[in-house]
């Protein structure tokens, strides 16, 4: 079936918004090979996460039954994005559809399944409504997709509670140390960072109680860093970057801010000038993003953290065929 402007809009549009997304450097994009779908990207950190989508148009009936069982099937994806023009036929289908799965052994797969519902007036011909379109599908898509596939699942709530530990930058270093070197014991972590070991065990207690930690253990003792506390890595990383001046351009990168402005890190509101460092010249923070700077500010003086480099643009595999 021949695609609309409307589909090709679509689709082309939430490929967009990933790989602007990715100018954040908070992980790595490369565009897929489409097969069976009408999108396909690759998303990259310390792991990849394979995102294939599908724009429901025109077509309906059968061929949302015929959408969601090539996306339940295939094996080799991490997120099924579903673009669907928003009527109640569509949307019966779609329950229909979904249900009839939850019964099947591939049930579990639903759960990859993201949908995002676009105004059945939306026409491509308007420069107006499409850019109202990539905005409100920019919105959606880092919400839900990228905060909670790309970034752990991480939300404004885990950043103020970090923010608030009033150990200014240890948070940051157990994170780096258990991630660099994983975890014996509260004694050989207390040793490593030279903090006493009532620090280290109420820290470590905050860190997996946010879900920053996990551990394989119902009485702990063994931790890891989960996908969110990597997350926040990245993210302190690049505030570290903010605060030396080497952001961006101008030290200014709006994707990485518009991120940072879903989990409430509002970073330009604070000068990379400020004093943040504890001492005899401390001020009383209480905003949490200020709290937040002064975590990579003063775990960036101490030394403690190994601060994870940029993730940048891979190359397409039609450009390494090409190469």
């Amino acid at each position: 079936m021949a695609s609309s402007a409307e589909h090709d809009f679509l689709s082309s549009a939430a490929l967009q918004i990933m790989e602007s997304a990715s100018k954040s450097t908070l992980f790595g994009y490369t565009e897929g090979q489409r097969k069976l779908f009408d999108f396909s990207c690759d998303l990259k950190r310390d792991w990849s996460k394979v995102v294939v989508g599908q724009t429901l148009w025109k077509h309906g009936g059968d061929g949302i039954e015929k959408d969601l069982r090539t996306f339940i099937n295939e094996n080799d994806i991490d997120v099924a994005v579903y673009i669907a023009r928003h009527e109640s036929r569509h949307r019966a289908r779609l329950a229909e559809v979904t249900q009839s799965h939850l019964t099947t052994p591939m049930r579990n797969r639903l759960s990859r399944l993201r949908v995002f519902w676009v105004p059945s007036d939306f026409k491509a011909s308007d420069p107006a409504a499409c850019q109202a379109i990539y905005d409100f599908l920019r919105e959606e898509i880092s919400r839900d997709l990228l905060l909670h596939v790309v970034l752990g699942g991480l939300n404004s709530q885990d950043i103020t509670r970090l923010a608030a530990s009033t150990r200014p930058g240890l948070p940051l270093a157990i994170l780096s140390h258990v991630k660099k070197s994983g975890y014996r014991n509260i004694s050989h972590t207390a040793k490593m960072l030279g903090v006493n070991t009532a620090s280290i065990r109420s820290e470590v207690d905050r860190l997996f109680i946010l879900g920053f930690l996990s551990s394989g253990s119902l009485q702990g003792g063994e931790f890891e860093v989960t996908d969110s506390g990597q997350a926040v890595l990245d993210i302190c990383a690049r505030l570290r970057d903010y605060l030396h001046g080497n952001l961006g351009n101008e030290n200014v990168n709006e994707d990485f801010q518009h991120i940072c402005g879903l989990l409430g890190i509002h970073y330009p509101s604070i000068p990379n000038s400020a004093q943040l460092l504890i001492g005899e010249g401390r001020v009383d923070l209480q905003d949490p993003t200020a709290l937040l700077l002064q975590h990579v500010a003063q775990a960036d003086a101490d030394g403690w953290v190994e601060w994870p480099a940029p993730y940048f643009k891979l190359p397409s595999p039609s450009e390494i065929a090409g190469s």
